[in-house]
């Protein structure tokens, strides 16, 4: 992506500095496949306690998790960590990261988990397209121009 101007609010950096983390992924991971518990996230993940902790934290803090109490019979209030609709938007992120893993990374025995539609069956697969429908191939085919957010001033 080379472009002839420099955004000083990257939105990738921002994004990164919130979610650019391994423990952080693999919370989102969880969270996505329906786990909401603390003790379930920390025994899928292998994540230390403190480490955890602090992620989920900083994902409620960035509003991509919301806490909702629970309480098993006899026992003190805990929380559950749901996914809200800013969290639930990272989702093609996690995805695209995934698909990329499977096609460079994963053994001769192939991908680990695969993504199947709920109603008919069929394997997930990520398009890329512009508003107008067209598929895009890759980055060859994507001018950067700059948004509104970028802080250019006019002449």
């Amino acid at each position: 992506m080379n472009v002839s101007f420099r955004v000083n609010n990257c939105s990738i950096e921002r994004t990164l500095d919130i979610v650019g983390e391994k423990w952080t992924f693999l919370v989102l991971r969880e969270a996505f496949t329906g786990v909401r518990r603390f003790a379930d996230m920390q025994a899928i993940t292998g994540a230390p306690r403190q480490v955890l902790s602090a992620r989920l934290a900083r994902l409620v803090d960035e509003g991509l998790l919301r806490k909702e109490p629970y309480r098993e019979p006899g026992q003190r209030q805990r929380d559950e960590y749901r996914l809200t609709e800013k969290g639930r938007d990272l989702y093609p992120l996690l995805v695209a990261l995934m698909h990329w893993g499977d096609k460079y990374l994963a053994g001769d025995e192939g991908a680990p988990v695969l993504l199947t539609h709920r109603d008919c069956g069929a394997l997930i697969e990520q398009r890329f397209r512009c508003a107008e429908g067209h598929e895009v191939s890759g980055p060859r085919e994507v001018t950067p121009v700059p948004g509104e957010g970028a802080g250019l001033k006019s002449a």
